[in-house]
């Protein structure tokens, strides 16, 4: 994988993440929160895919390794609800 392909996997995973975060409405970190949480979601995500037998679709391919989007933004859902359950309240 060169330099360029994993700068690509970084700022997709940034994006999935950020959306799914937006979508669970937990919105603490920033972007390299975003990019872990779209690796977590994706692994969630290709995780429960697979266990209920469930497609992968508008999955990219970059450097020869494959990133499911969509699954991503859904493991990353479930994972942003998690952490915003167990994370403490901060002030407001």
């Amino acid at each position: 994988m060169s330099l360029w392909e994993i700068i690509l996997m970084l700022v997709i995973a940034g994006v999935c993440g950020s959306i799914a975060q937006s979508i669970a409405g937990f919105s603490r970190g920033g972007c390299l929160l975003s990019i872990v949480i779209g690796f977590i979601g994706a692994v969630i995500g290709t995780w429960l895919a697979r266990k209920f037998g469930l497609p992968e679709f508008l999955t990219l391919h970059i450097g020869g390794k494959s990133f499911p989007v969509v699954w991503s933004i859904i493991g990353a859902v479930i994972f942003s609800v998690l952490l915003g359950a167990v994370s403490p309240r901060g002030k407001r």
